[in-house]
């Protein structure tokens, strides 16, 4: 045989070899559960940043990674369910959107790693050992933590000056319920605000506590930071408020562009892109044991001036000086 020959039979062979070696590259798998409900704004803004930001990073749905996503949209026994079906799928990793999603996941396992973001308190949680030496299987990014929560107040004053009393929208189950209200709290002595906790397990809840506390005027609402509150319950809180005439400030950008009246927080969305950046580190070896809890590098401040027009409200201009955003 001719060397030319040979070389060509070398070189036709080789490639079969290496389009099979392409397909045989391993799927990895990673499991999402969000305890919001699917068909939210919320959840695409969140799915669309970690899956865009998997793909920078290599991770190609349908080609080197499968993505298992499941809803739990405020249902807790729902969410428990999920959490045992994502881990029955035996993935690499799961990233996780809530406290109660984490707390439901490791309820089933201590191995799986798990990747969560916008959790407020995952020391106090008992998700991990510390923030800088997580020590489980279990890491991610915070939301914010509970000093905040009295900036909210800070802010509802500024915007609405002549308001003494508060509706605190917290969930009272989770950790960063508990957290929030007390740092609210703590605020609250100093401006001299009433507060008012009014629970947020279901829709007749919410409404019958903002109907009692809308009775007596000069109110406000702060809605915490929780699936259930600032997400699954967020359209009836927006039009409860306006109903009762109420200045309201979320951690959720999304219930300003809803019609509430303004919003102070991370942006989520971001969160999941810095997520994607931990899952592809455990995908390529490394422990969540290992990879610091971070907290969010910037905070937004969005303020709707339709809505503060609709209630009366004078949105002073060093406060619109200050907004990341402002609609109109």
């Amino acid at each position: 045989m001719r060397r030319r020959d040979f070389i060509s039979l070398v070189g036709a062979a080789a490639w079969p070899l290496a389009a099979r070696a392409q397909q045989r590259e391993r799927m990895r798998r990673i499991g999402v559960l969000m305890n919001i409900g699917g068909d939210d704004p919320e959840a695409h803004a969140r799915m669309t940043a970690f899956v865009q930001e998997l793909a920078q990073l290599g991770w190609i749905a349908g080609r080197n990674v499968k993505i298992d996503s499941r809803w739990g949209a405020g249902d807790a026994k729902r969410l428990r369910r999920y959490a045992a079906e994502l881990v029955a799928l035996a993935p690499d990793v799961i990233l996780a959107n809530s406290s109660q999603s984490v707390a439901a996941l490791i309820e089933i396992t201590r191995d799986v790693p798990i990747v969560f973001a916008s959790i407020a308190d995952p020391v106090g949680a008992g998700f991990v050992e510390s923030v800088g030496r997580p020590g489980g299987n279990v890491t991610g990014f915070m939301n914010f933590e509970y000093s905040i929560s009295g900036k909210w107040l800070e802010l509802l004053k500024e915007i609405s000056p002549r308001m003494t009393r508060v509706a605190v929208l917290r969930d009272a189950a989770i950790a960063a319920g508990s957290g929030q209200l007390g740092a609210i709290q703590s605020a609250a002595t100093q401006l001299g605000i009433e507060l008012r906790p009014i629970g947020v397990r279901d829709a007749d809840e919410i409404e019958r506590g903002l109907a009692s506390f809308a009775s007596s005027p000069t109110g406000g609402i702060i809605v915490t930071a929780s699936p259930l509150g600032a997400t699954v319950h967020r359209d009836l809180i927006i039009a409860l408020a306006a109903r009762h005439k109420l200045p309201a400030i979320s951690s959720n950008r999304l219930f300003v562009s809803g019609g509430g009246l303004i919003s102070y927080g991370p942006d989520r969305a971001e969160q999941n892109r810095r997520a994607a950046g931990y899952v592809d580190r455990i995908l390529r070896g490394e422990k969540p044991a290992d990879l610091p809890v971070q907290a969010p590098v910037k905070y937004e401040l969005i303020i709707n001036l339709k809505t503060a027009k609709a209630l009366g409200l004078a949105v002073p201009d060093t406060l619109l000086a200050r907004a990341d955003e402002v609609i109109e």
